[in-house]
């Protein structure tokens, strides 16, 4: 651990150098630096990345039908135990998917009135949009909620 470095970085935030989420985020860097076990997920990958990975693996859905489904949930089931972090990502985006599921089918049973196609529309641009905002986030090692998301697994 590096006493100095973590001065110099409360020596930043008071002087407003930085942020205090920047703070903490560079704070959890030094005090994890040497702690593998902690920002280290699965296949020997940065946390952040694995993080990031997670998210944009619901887009393997596009390639294969139930593939965006079951990769990230694979990727948090085998991790969940080992850190909190894939743990409440996990959560999120399986819970992103369901809602994404129920307002698909509502939008496609409203094609009947027409509404619905542009609702499809909207849909797949949020969708698109909001998994990339999710991975970015994920892979500066914060947390973003997914808009719209119904939160089934807690």
């Amino acid at each position: 651990m590096n006493y100095e470095d973590l001065k110099l970085l409360d020596e930043l935030r008071q002087k407003g150098s930085i942020t205090e989420e920047e703070y903490q985020r560079e704070k959890d860097k030094i005090l994890n630096k040497n702690n593998f076990s902690t920002n280290r997920a699965l296949f020997g990958l940065e946390e952040n990345t694995y993080l990031m990975l997670m998210h944009l693996s619901q887009f393997l859905g596009f390639l294969f039908v139930g593939l965006g489904f079951l990769a990230p949930i694979i990727m948090w089931l085998t991790n969940k135990d080992n850190n909190t972090k894939v743990d409440s990502h996990g959560k999120n985006i399986l819970n992103f998917i369901i809602s994404m599921v129920i307002y698909y089918i509502a939008s496609g049973i409203l094609c009947i009135l027409l509404i619905g196609i542009p609702l499809l529309i909207m849909l797949g641009i949020l969708n698109f949009v909001f998994i990339i905002i999710a991975a970015i986030k994920g892979g500066n090692g914060e947390y973003w909620k997914y808009p719209f998301s119904i939160e089934f697994v807690k």
